[in-house]
């Protein structure tokens, strides 16, 4: 008899997450069909989305209110489909806003919540805590020191493992000396790596910065400059692009730009966690719109934002592993400046590595996707 489960990856990271679970799931118990909102990889396993992750790239809390009219169809047709196909579980992944809206009607209808890669609430809107404790079944997170703060609000909170640190095992790339020759690079250049983002938003804010602090190092080291760039921006990004022709400058998956870089300037999010499991020295830079950025400094109470740094030096320490460079820091100056100091300090680069790859070491023993799968498979 085909069960149906309900999931919401509301972000090409939660796709790919999700992504992993069902994989297992689905090897364990054919039998199941997954309908939601998910992108590439669920519709690969044969989920039936209503939404793709691409419609759902909402940033901020400006952009929310300009969308809210589609936001609010988008939760009404997922309680249709709800309703009408009858799940014998939901999996909501990271992607809180409707998420958290979408467990409290699951939840009236008691359809058992299985929440996967939490809100940050240790980080801002601990508000969100209360409806977490009402609506959520179980509660899988993937960090450790989760597990506490989540003790400390009355809800138990079951520490499953980051599923990036999975999925990089499954991923060989092949020797940086073969990279260099496929590209006809000199040995002695120097890579560095360019990663902006996956969002309109990102790209039109930092990607700029990036190039300027590149056309700095550029005039001071043999370098190449390596490129993440995300196929659904392409146009945006062309923009910036065409009017940095002078640089050399290598497209390639982000996953290349972290395992041959020997310095990245990374977006703060998903890839900066990446770049902790390369073991990568990076500076991390954030800039949005200034409405965004004040909304944001009021609700957020960490004095670090990258999960580089809240990682391997703990949520409220000062001290830092890599730079982060928000807003007015984040201008191709400042990002230069702090570049060369890395480039200049191999005792400095080498440091950062060892602490970033300290840290990915404390997460590299699970298997979250297999323990989530499982999970489910205990609601079928």
């Amino acid at each position: 008899m085909t069960s149906k489960l309900f999931v919401l990856a509301g972000e090409v990271s939660g796709d790919m997450h999700a992504a992993g679970v069902i994989a297992k799931l689905l090897k364990a118990r054919p039998e199941v069909r997954v309908f939601g909102i998910g992108g590439s990889k669920l519709r690969e396993l044969g989920a039936d989305l209503l939404y793709d992750t691409g419609q759902m790239s909402i940033m901020g809390m400006v952009d929310v209110l300009k969308h809210a009219g589609f936001l609010r169809k988008v939760i009404d047709d997922l309680k249709r489909a709800v309703l009408r196909e009858k799940p014998f579980a939901a999996l909501l992944v990271d992607y809180p806003g409707m998420n958290l809206v979408m467990a409290r009607f699951l939840h009236k209808q008691g359809i058992p919540v299985i929440y996967y890669i939490s809100p940050q609430v240790w980080a801002w809107k601990e508000g969100r805590v209360k409806a977490i404790r009402s609506h959520v079944d179980r509660l899988l997170v993937i960090f450790d020191f989760e597990v506490e703060f989540f003790r400390q609000h009355g809800i138990k909170a079951e520490f499953v493992g980051h599923p990036v640190v999975e999925e990089l095992f499954e991923i060989t790339l092949p020797d940086k000396s073969l990279f260099v020759k496929k590209h006809t690079l000199s040995p002695e250049t120097r890579l560095i790596g360019l990663l902006p983002g996956s969002r309109n938003q990102e790209v039109a804010h930092i990607l700029p910065e990036m190039l300027k602090a590149a056309r700095l190092l550029s005039h001071q080291y043999p370098v190449v400059f390596l490129l993440g760039r995300a196929p659904s921006l392409d146009e945006e990004m062309s923009r910036f692009l065409s009017q940095y022709r002078d640089l050399s400058l290598v497209e390639c998956s982000a996953y290349e730009v972290m395992q041959y870089s020997e310095l990245v300037m990374v977006t703060s999010g998903t890839a900066t966690f990446e770049s902790l499991c390369f073991g990568v020295p990076m500076i991390v830079l954030y800039k949005t719109g200034w409405l965004n950025y004040f909304i944001g400094r009021q609700l957020v109470k960490l004095k670090n934002i990258s999960l580089a740094n809240i990682v391997t030096k703990g949520l409220m320490s000062a001290e830092r592993a890599v730079p982060e460079l928000l807003q007015h820091e984040a201008s191709g100056a400042v990002i230069y400046r702090h570049a060369r100091m890395i480039l200049d300090d191999p005792d400095l680069a080498g440091t950062m590595r060892q602490e970033l790859l300290a840290a990915r070491s404390k997460l590299s023993e699970l298997s979250p996707s297999s323990k989530v799968a499982d999970i489910l498979q205990q609601y079928l």
